[in-house]
């Protein structure tokens, strides 16, 4: 008497979860860098990199 074997799921699963993992890292991701598109980085960066120059020559003094 033969029994029914049971389907094995596992690749199915794995593939799956996979398939979730690598989804998930790309959204996670679009959002990351959501914040470099509206501009504000380059603005605070031109701020500092004023100040920093600012700072430098406020030092030197003439003889």
């Amino acid at each position: 008497m033969a029994e029914a074997q049971e389907k094995d799921n596992t690749w199915i699963i794995v593939g799956v979860a996979i398939a979730s993992i690598i989804l998930l890292v790309v959204l996670l991701k679009k959002d990351e860098t959501k914040h470099l598109q509206s501009g504000a980085v380059a603005a605070s960066n031109a701020e500092i990199d004023q100040a920093l120059s600012k700072r430098k020559t406020s030092n030197v003094t003439e003889k």
